[in-house]
């Protein structure tokens, strides 16, 4: 009789290895993981990293220590000039309803110092910028914005950029408004224009550029100004002071604490421009009184 040995013990059944499941979609199984928080990721969730992949928070919080990119003088980078674009756009939205409508757009919206002052019509200093006097004056203002507008509002981001270009246009007429006789009506976007002249030459200074390309350009422009009948010299010579050291307060504000300094210039130059109105109104007001 042949002895057999002893059947070894039975061995107690090992668990299978459980699946991990995304943080985020636990129905979904996955055995890839974070590289920085190491918790399960599904392909949904996987963000290239530059060795493996990062969940969506890892990478949120990734670019909160991030420097964004700024324009040269504060404010977001600015890819696509969306200001100038939409400025453009609505020059010629209301030149065609200048068109459509004859001169009932002209009459209400275009700069008459008589309907600001007896009528309170004060939006009239502003909605001129946006008024033409016929094909060649919108043609010319619209081609200088669009050959200078994109380069400032890269240079100052969006919102300094509007600021500059409508203040200029407030500031050509607030002139207009001291110095045109009452009954005169006064269109266009030359103000504004003139200012940005204004703000490439003094940017092209700040950044040591050849400025005597743009400074020949204003000086022509200034001369067609004063030779050339039935064109506003106020709303230009105006947007080019209000343009030209509005710019420079922005250009040439402290690094430190720009963007404050910046909004107050803004803002100074806002209130000394309705200063100036509420001067000027109150004279006339008392001289008809």
């Amino acid at each position: 009789m042949t002895s057999q040995p002893p059947s070894p013990p039975p061995q107690p059944e090992q668990p299978a290895e459980t699946v991990p499941t995304c943080y985020r979609h636990p129905n979904k199984e996955t055995w890839v993981r974070c590289q920085r928080c190491e918790r399960p990721i599904c392909p949904d969730c996987m963000r290239d990293a530059a060795v493996g992949f990062q969940c969506p928070e890892c990478v949120s919080e990734g670019n909160r220590g991030v420097r964004q990119a700024r324009s040269t003088f504060g404010g977001a980078l600015v890819t696509t000039p969306y200001v100038t674009w939409v400025t453009l756009a609505l020059n010629v939205l209301v030149f065609g309803a200048q068109y459509l409508t004859g001169n009932a757009v002209t009459e209400q919206l275009a700069m008459r110092p008589y309907n600001v002052v007896a009528g309170h019509e004060y939006y009239r200093l502003l909605t001129s910028a946006f008024v033409h006097d016929g094909p060649f004056h919108i043609l010319f203002n619209c081609w200088a914005l669009y050959v200078i507008g994109p380069y400032l509002e890269r240079a100052f981001g969006h919102t300094r950029y509007l600021a500059v270009y409508l203040v200029s246009a407030l500031g050509g007429s607030v002139l207009g408004y001291w110095l045109d006789p009452l009954g005169q009506y006064t269109v266009g976007a030359s103000g504004a224009i003139f200012g940005l002249f204004g703000a490439v030459f003094v940017v092209g200074r700040k950044l040591n550029m050849d400025v005597r390309g743009i400074a020949v350009l204003i000086a022509i422009n200034l001369a067609i100004t004063f030779l050339v009948s039935g064109i506003s010299w106020t709303g230009h010579i105006g947007g080019l002071i209000t343009g030209s050291a509005l710019a420079g307060a922005l250009a040439y504000a402290p690094k430190s604490n720009r963007t404050l300094w910046q909004v107050l210039t803004v803002v100074g130059a806002l209130a000394i421009l309705v200063v100036l109105v509420a001067v000027r109104s109150s004279a006339l007001l008392g001289g008809v009184g």
